[in-house]
């Protein structure tokens, strides 16, 4: 009997375990990424007329300063472009890059990191001039490791420190960030106003063909550069290569 009772036991346990509710267990459900963060242009960007200058893969809408084809040392790396230190300051080994492109009035984004001790700029409204340097006829925003490049203290009052205007105004507050981080400029062009933004923060202002913009120039490094104090209303963008490493990336434009 207690072996007919036994094995009775071990049927209603099997059966038991068999019609039991499955427990719930969370599993790992894999998301995809979606629309990429860099070098991407949303749908509202889009309908604002924004557009890509560099789609962190290939350099299209690039070429030389004074070349018709992209120059070697210029490289695209992790997404973004990137000068190639020479070590021989603005003799670099690539020369000035400029978009094929010219731009008249406009909003112009972009991020850039600069190296330990580096130098670079932004310009625009640029002109190519046979035998002439890009700087000689185009603003420049700086881009500047403030903290090591000897640059940061010569000038007048900052007035080459990253995110001035070269030489002429300086970035008001000061708030780059330090060598090997990511900063974020807006550069706004229209009628001769010219607006620069640095991580979010307007930093100044100027007005080109102006009485003032011209007594700025006459006590500057550019007052002989008659390409400069007559800057064109519409030019190239350009990024230098100044002998340091340098990334950019994000680069959007608007015409205005």
């Amino acid at each position: 009997m207690k072996q007919i009772l036994f094995v009775l036991l071990i049927a209603m346990a099997a059966f038991s375990c068999k019609h039991t509710a499955p427990t719930t267990t969370s599993k790992t459900v894999k998301v995809g990424t979606g629309a990429p963060t860099v070098n991407f242009v949303s749908a509202a960007e889009k309908a604002e007329g924004w557009a890509l200058l560099f789609d962190g893969k290939t350099t299209d809408q690039w070429r030389g300063y004074g070349k018709t084809g992209f120059p070697k040392g210029w490289v695209i790396d992790d997404n973004a472009i990137q000068c190639i230190g020479s070590g021989k300051g603005e003799a670099g080994q690539g020369g000035d890059i400029i978009t094929k492109e010219k731009y008249k009035n406009f909003e112009l984004t972009l991020e850039w990191k600069i190296s330990e001790g580096g130098n670079s700029g932004i310009f625009y409204l640029a002109q190519e001039i046979a035998g002439e340097p890009i700087w000689k006829s185009a603003p420049e925003m700086q881009v500047l490791d403030n903290a090591k490049h000897p640059d940061a203290k010569l000038g007048v009052d900052g007035n080459r420190q990253a995110g001035s205007l070269y030489d002429l105004i300086p970035a008001k507050p000061q708030n780059a960030k330090p060598a090997g981080q990511w900063n974020t400029v807006k550069i706004m062009v229209y009628k001769g106003t010219v607006v620069h933004y640095q991580n979010g923060v307007q930093v100044l202002e100027y007005h080109l063909w102006t009485d003032d913009w011209k007594k700025m120039c006459a006590n500057s490094k550019f007052k002989d550069f008659n390409y400069f104090v007559d800057t064109a209303p519409e030019g190239f963008i350009g990024l230098q290569d100044h002998g340091d490493d340098v990334w950019y990336r994000n680069i959007k434009i608007r015409k205005l």
